[in-house]
């Protein structure tokens, strides 16, 4: 198999730590890609001027597919987040977020295997805001016929190519009749394209109490942008937490960012105490992407090992084991197989 070249961005704070241990992994398992590093994020503003240089858009643009590591972004003041930045400018208008159990993560819920993929680009998180008075501050939700239905199309699609069994698009079309309505009725007008889907409706705050109290008879979701960040973050409380998140971005054709749904955590800088398993399953999302099915299955089954087992896993699993120390264990046992 020829090599696949991808854009690498270890990013700052914990990033580049968790990073290196994902390669590793990804190594192990036999993935077969040609890294190109590139330089992103805060430890770069005074090299560059900002946080997210233009030659690193084009040269994700010329790979197709980057894998990057976590990027700070400041809360209420300074540069606006790479991260949204990076979705924008190269039009990765699907977010994906799956959420699934693995034995022997800390949770009271077992059995769950959830998506939830989010329109990335509109809503309220368009940007567009200003304040009307000194005293009142304005923030626009913008939701498009096009918008919705690519990433409602999308997700359809992604239901039949993973072989889910069903979609239920998220909304608060009750009150707001005209946005949210706009994105349940493109729902409902592409349901009759897929026959082969199940398919059904819930509002949003309904769907927050359904996914706490039997979240196993939900599947694939899709939803506008506010709604996905949030209800991804609990979906990932479900099965563990965001130190097991796995995310990805991805627009039209093959073109795709992957990354772990959790921060750059600057105050765990050089502590190598951060599990690396949304990082590495973000990988597993890659190879995925990418057509290196086997590599993948041997990442995921690598990880399910050691986090099975219990006995060399981070803090937040249970464990008292090192970053490096995860990430040698779960190399180990892909060596293994």
């Amino acid at each position: 198999m020829a090599r696949r070249r991808v854009t690498l961005i270890p990013g700052d704070g914990i990033g580049p730590s968790i990073v290196e241990a994902a390669l590793a992994v990804m190594d192990a398992a036999g993935a077969q890609v040609e890294w190109d590093r590139q330089e992103a994020g805060a430890d770069v503003m005074d090299k560059y001027g900002t946080p997210l240089p233009e030659a690193v858009l084009d040269n994700i643009r010329e790979n197709g597919v980057a894998y990057k590591g976590p990027i700070t972004t400041p809360v209420a003041s300074g540069f606006r987040s790479v991260n949204v930045a990076l979705r924008k400018k190269l039009d990765l208008y699907a977010c994906v977020r799956p959420a699934f159990y693995i034995e022997g993560v800390r949770t009271p819920y077992r059995d769950i295997d959830l998506v939830v993929v989010r329109e990335n680009l509109e809503d309220l998180y368009a940007g567009i805001e200003h304040m009307i008075t000194p005293d009142v501050a304005e923030s626009i939700k913008v939701i498009t016929r096009k918008g919705s239905e690519r990433v409602i199309r999308f997700a359809f699609e992604y239901v039949r190519r993973y072989n889910r069994k069903k979609l239920t698009v998220v909304h608060k079309a009750n009150i707001m009749k005209m946005t949210d309505g706009l994105f349940l009725e493109t729902a409902r007008s592409l349901s009759g394209e897929y026959p082969d889907v199940e398919f059904e409706e819930r509002i949003v705050d309904n769907m927050c109490m359904q996914l706490v109290q039997k979240p196993q008879i939900y599947d694939v979701m899709v939803m506008p942008n506010l709604y996905g960040d949030i209800l991804s973050d609990l979906c990932a409380g479900l099965v563990g937490g965001l130190g097991i998140a796995p995310s990805s971005n991805l627009g039209d054709g093959e073109m795709a960012v992957f990354e772990p749904a959790h921060g750059s955590a600057p105050k765990y800088l050089g502590m190598d105490k951060v599990d690396p398993t949304a990082q590495i399953l973000s990988g597993y999302l890659m190879l995925q992407h990418i057509g290196q099915q086997e590599a993948a299955e041997r990442v995921l089954a690598g990880v399910s090992e050691v986090i099975g087992e219990g006995k060399v896993v981070t803090y937040d699993i249970g464990g008292d084991a090192r970053t490096s120390e995860m990430a040698s264990a779960i190399v180990s046992a892909i060596e293994r197989m």
